[in-house]
């Protein structure tokens, strides 16, 4: 049976509600289930920088950081404060996919989903003095032998997209978990595995410096046009993987808001409408295109779809390796 929590049962969905129904009366703590620097500690500190350059909020805001456990050590915390309306979580699609894994110290259903804003992409890099300067030659050559993959954490996003790679294309891949992408993209730059699946931000400055190289990205569409960022080669300039003759278009990451279940409707629609106002902002634009992510503000019963979708998606990959924790 699945432990991914019913979204459409505890899912709160926004609806017309008085000016102010519901305020903060002290400062809200931005719960981020990474490490400083990683993906999720920058989408949470750009939104904190811009609801106090904006004053969307009168109440300020306390960014803490608790990144153990692939996020875990995050979503139980904020988990454990049931009711408080003080305590944002910011994490992945990992709030309702951890469960499935391992055993958690939270239930998925300890939580409400307020939003998704961003949507990550991932992209297959290698090192950039590889021989390899496209995806589709690059899968033939691991055919013929087990190339290595890094990735952040264990039975995450990146081993799970490694697996649906290896299922797609029958290709050897052999995937090593490290502390994180930052740290998978070092090993890659220093030359000690072939490729990562990390996303664009998590790499940029790598690439910038010729250290990776893109090969292609798992999207329906080419990113969007943007600055050079290599030997004059932007973001579009990347192929898609299924332009590469590869049998898996698309894999992708939502960026998530979530609260501790048991709070009002009207404090889920609060925040909501903040985080909306968020992406409206022109610094908000410039989030999203120097870490190319795509913009999707999802909530409602959207967000329980969408989380239905991408939960049956990745227990199909988890009953074939038998990841999953019955």
């Amino acid at each position: 049976m699945l432990k991914s929590m019913t979204l459409a049962a505890t899912l709160a969905i926004g609806v017309a509600l008085p000016a102010h129904a519901f305020e903060p009366s002290r400062p809200v703590e931005f719960v981020v289930t990474s490490g400083p620097g990683g993906g999720t500690d920058t989408f949470a500190r750009t939104i904190q920088m811009i609801i106090g350059k904006h004053d969307l909020m009168k109440a300020s805001v306390i960014v803490t950081n608790k990144g153990g456990g692939s996020g875990a050590e995050g979503f139980a915390y904020s988990a454990a404060h049931a009711g408080d309306v003080h305590k944002l979580t910011f994490g992945t699609n990992n709030e309702y996919l951890l469960p499935n894994v391992a055993a958690m110290p939270y239930k998925a259903a300890d939580l409400v989903p307020v939003a998704a804003l961003a949507i990550d992409e991932f992209l297959i890099w290698v090192n950039g003095k590889s021989e390899y300067n496209d995806a589709g030659a690059f899968i033939a050559a691991a055919k013929t032998g087990n190339m290595q993959f890094g990735g952040s954490q264990s039975k995450d996003t990146d081993q799970i997209l490694v697996s649906m790679l290896s299922e797609a294309t029958g290709a050897k891949l052999r995937y090593i978990p490290f502390n994180g992408g930052g740290e998978a993209l070092t090993q890659l730059a220093g030359g000690h595995i072939d490729a990562n699946v990390n996303n664009p931000n998590e790499n940029r400055g790598q690439w910038e410096a010729g250290l990776v190289k893109p090969l292609c990205v798992f999207r329906t569409e080419r990113l969007p046009k943007s600055e050079p960022v290599h030997d004059g080669k932007g973001w579009h300039d990347i192929e898609t993987c299924k332009e590469a003759g590869i049998a898996l278009d698309t894999y992708r990451m939502p960026r998530t808001v979530w609260l501790a279940a048991g709070v009002d409707d009207a404090v889920v629609t609060y925040y909501q409408d903040v985080l909306k106002k968020v992406t409206e902002t022109p610094e908000w634009a410039d989030y999203i295109a120097k870490t190319a992510q795509s913009s999707e503000f999802i909530a409602g019963k959207d967000f329980a779809d969408y989380a239905e979708k991408d939960t049956k998606r990745v227990v199909e990959v988890l009953e074939r390796e038998g990841w999953l924790v019955k």
